[in-house]
């Protein structure tokens, strides 16, 4: 693998100017290509299969209208009078109108004649029916359903709109979301002491950034593409696209701070530090890949956009990197007296560096260093015992948005149920007795706990009222209204008992019965989500387990990357449920309203987190592992791991750490949650488990740490991630600093070369 990478990177230092032509054509081919197919984002959740999506994709067939959009308009009348005076009833009377002249307006239902009045007669409530789905309204719909209640509100009357058909789900990334870029360039301007490096650095990241979301955009607009998987896809390709230059970069100019010649350096730093990257991207892409097993579209399509994304940021820091190392040439060599050059002198010459004084400090007593890091990430974890998930609705909107204002006074006045509905579709029976049919439906449903009273009606007619459709004479409609809300357990349990009662009304009335609604299809969305949680867990442990060990060659290492990188996930799972779930702190960071998880953010976390989690682990323990393979004993090979990789680290984590908080000035929930659980398992997983943690464990476990079995010694392919089978001879100081140099004969009692046993 190295030998290989090392080939590649020489090979594009010398031939630049291609490298770099070939590129700008990809990103000129990708741009085209989005111009031409133009951009269409659905963000509507669906399962495929559910019965929830099953039933509406049947009303969907039987009456589109029906399955269309819907919006809530709220009159509120002043303090002291009422909706029903006669100027405020008029008033209200020509707003219904107007709002029925709107385009895609199939009907609007007259409180008045509904009787959707509050108990104190302060409000009134008009349900709007679109005969669309929320994908096909105009961008401009609500502004056109809120002028059309001018004559309202030129009475005094607030007037609030809302309703499903404008829940805020479409996602806008503004200046703000850039600021983690300026962060980002002060950091990288301090680790790599130049800025003709740092502006390479951000340079290629930015380049690989485009390519991959263009390209994702111009593949995506063949399928569903939700305006949060872009987004997704954004923050983790400018993350890791910044992380993995660097990488490659840092150790290009150890090496000619060393003396190194700067083709053969550009080699072997694609070699080495290439080989981490290659094989810290590919979990990347596996994990987020991995998505698609949870069998949800729009899931599926996030996955593999930001995995893509990620692809790019590889290919970009293998060649494009080198290349423009070609066009620096010598540049890059820190300047003698700098900082930087001090820094490497002193790295060269085993000083003590501030990642080898934290090393040497937290492995002084190494048993106390684990057994408080493993307490402290407990603690913090102990809310994840807590998570409830939800899918958004407009009750996390943004606070003085017209779609919060519409959903809370709807609760105020006519009960929390109202902003949820459940539709019952009853359908396939008898045409002569479907009415007698679906109101011994609505009369059993009528009876179970946690409906608000009197809220079924049976018929087309009672439920969607003015509507000009005809459904079929064997499909009929139940409207029920819970008294919880839509992200409450009540409802959910609502909804399961309904279900319950299902297979007994079906052979009372020969029909099929199924539970649908967009709170139907979000509870179960969130309940297909929540049960894969555990299992791709599991199968993303168990492929770090295998990946780590044909990198590492080591059976301990791996286990002991898995078991960290769970601490790293269930202590940010808790830190977003303190927050998001739980309240703390929400002004702080922004939250609307504390309320349930939302549904994607713990398998995405899971996904994401991993794979930056392996970035530290393959960098920094391949960098302890390259030492001890040439001799050091195995806390020796810990203290000169962190003294070339820590500082490196600690940049890319501060990076991506100010990538992701950058984020959260985001409102849209999903996003936000993402966001923070990012930038807290980052700073979690990176300083608190590899930098301190793994080093302490690794002392621990001693030779232990890097023992293979024979058998699977001679089975497992050596990959040589930590660069040993390099060319190396003829090339002053490419063994230097950079600690890369091919196998040399093992110095006495060292151990070098091999792989020992426990107790050798």
């Amino acid at each position: 693998m190295s030998t290989l990478l090392q080939r590649l990177g020489r090979a594009s230092f010398r031939n630049r100017w291609a490298v770099v032509a070939v590129w700008v054509l990809v990103l000129a081919g990708v741009a085209a290509a989005v111009l031409v197919r133009g951009l269409s984002f659905d963000d509507r959740f669906t399962i495929p299969g559910s019965e929830s999506q099953q039933a509406l994709d049947r009303l969907t067939e039987v009456s589109p209208a029906a399955a269309g959009a819907s919006a809530q308009v709220v009159f509120i009348a002043p303090d002291g009078s009422s909706v029903a005076d006669p100027a405020a009833q008029q008033a209200i009377e020509q707003a219904v109108q107007a709002m029925g002249q709107v385009a895609d307006v199939g009907a609007v239902v007259d409180p008045f004649q509904s009787q959707a009045i509050s108990l104190d007669g302060r409000a009134a409530l008009a349900n709007v029916q679109y005969t669309v789905n929320n994908t096909l309204l105009a961008d401009d719909a609500l502004e056109q359903l809120q002028d059309a209640t001018s004559a309202a509100s030129d009475a005094g009357l607030t007037v609030d709109v809302g309703g499903n058909a404008f829940q805020t789900t479409a996602v806008t990334v503004g200046p703000l979301e850039f600021v983690g870029v300026a962060v980002a360039v002060v950091v990288l301007a301090i680790a790599l002491g130049s800025l003709l490096a740092a502006g390479m650095n951000l340079l290629t990241a930015l380049v690989g950034v485009a390519v991959g979301l263009l390209g994702f955009l111009a593949i995506g607009s063949f399928t569903t593409l939700s305006s949060s998987a872009p987004t997704l896809a954004l923050m983790i390709g400018l993350a890791v696209g910044i992380d993995y230059t660097l990488f490659i970069l840092s150790r290009h100019r150890s090496q000619l701070a060393a003396g190194a010649d700067p083709e053969h350096s550009a080699g072997r730093a694609v070699g080495t530090a290439g080989s981490a990257v290659v094989f810290a991207g590919l979990t990347v892409v596996v994990a987020l890949a991995g998505l698609s097993v949870v069998g949800i579209p729009f899931l599926t399509v996030m996955g593999l956009g930001a995995a893509g994304t990620v692809l790019v940021a590889v290919a970009v820091a293998l060649t494009l990197v080198p290349a423009l190392m070609g066009f620096a040439g010598a540049r890059l060599t820190p300047r003698p007296g700098s900082r930087t050059a001090r820094l490497e002198e002193a790295s060269a010459s085993g000083g003590r560096s501030l990642g080898v004084r934290w090393a040497a400090l937290v492995t002084r007593v190494p048993w106390l260093t684990a057994l408080l890091v493993v307490a402290g990430l407990v603690v913090v974890a102990l809310p994840t015992t807590e998570l409830e998930l939800a899918l958004p609705d407009n009750g996390t909107a943004a606070e003085g948005s017209s779609q919060r204002a519409t959903y809370d006074a709807v609760a105020e006045y006519f009960g929390p149920g109202l902003n949820g509905p459940l539709v019952v579709l009853l359908d396939g029976v008898d045409a002569a007795g479907g009415q007698a049919g679906a109101q011994a439906v609505a009369e059993a449903i009528g009876g179970t706990p946690g409906l608000v009273p009197g809220t079924t009606t049976g018929g087309l007619d009672d439920v969607l009222a003015a509507v000009p459709q005809q459904i079929g004479e064997t499909t009929w409609l139940i409207q029920v209204i819970p008294e919880s809300g839509p992200q409450e357990e009540a409802t959910t349990r609502l909804v399961g008992d309904i279900r319950d009662l299902a297979p007994q009304l079906e052979q009372q009335t020969g029909g099929t019965i199924a539970v649908t609604g967009q709170t139907a299809v979000a509870i179960d969305v969130s309940s297909t989500l929540g049960a894969a949680l555990v299992p791709f867990a599991l199968v993303v442990v168990g492929l770090s387990v295998v990946l780590l060990l044909l990198v590492f060659r080591s059976v301990l290492v791996p286990v002991k990357a898995a078991l960290g990188f769970l601490l790293s996930v269930v202590a940010s799972f808790g830190a977003v449920v303190a927050v998001f779930q739980w309240g703390w702190l929400i002004d702080l960071f922004g939250v609307a309203s504390a309320g349930p998880v939302v549904s994607l953010m713990p398998i995405i976390l899971i996904a994401v987190l991993f794979g930056l989690a392996m970035d530290y682990e393959v960098f920094l323990v391949s960098r302890m592992r390259e030492a001890y393979v040439h001799g050091a004993s195995p806390r020796e090979a810990v203290l000169e791991g962190m003294r070339h990789a820590a500082r490196v680290v600690t940049a890319a984590a501060l990076i991506m750490f100010s990538v992701f908080a950058s984020f959260l000035t985001i409102d849209e929930p999903v996003v936000k949650s993402i966001a923070f659980g990012l930038a807290v398992g980052v700073l979690i997983d990176a300083f608190l488990v590899r930098m301190t943690l793994v080093p302490a464990v690794l002392v621990l476990m001693g030779r232990s740490a890097w023992w293979l079995p024979r058998w699977a010694e001679k089975v497992l392919p050596d990959l040589d991630v930590e660069g040993a089978k390099l060319d190396g001879p003829g090339h002053h100081g490419a063994h230097g600093a950079a600690g890369a140099g091919p196998r040399e004969p093992a110095a006495a009692g060292t151990g070098h070369g091999r792989h020992e046993a426990p107790g050798d």
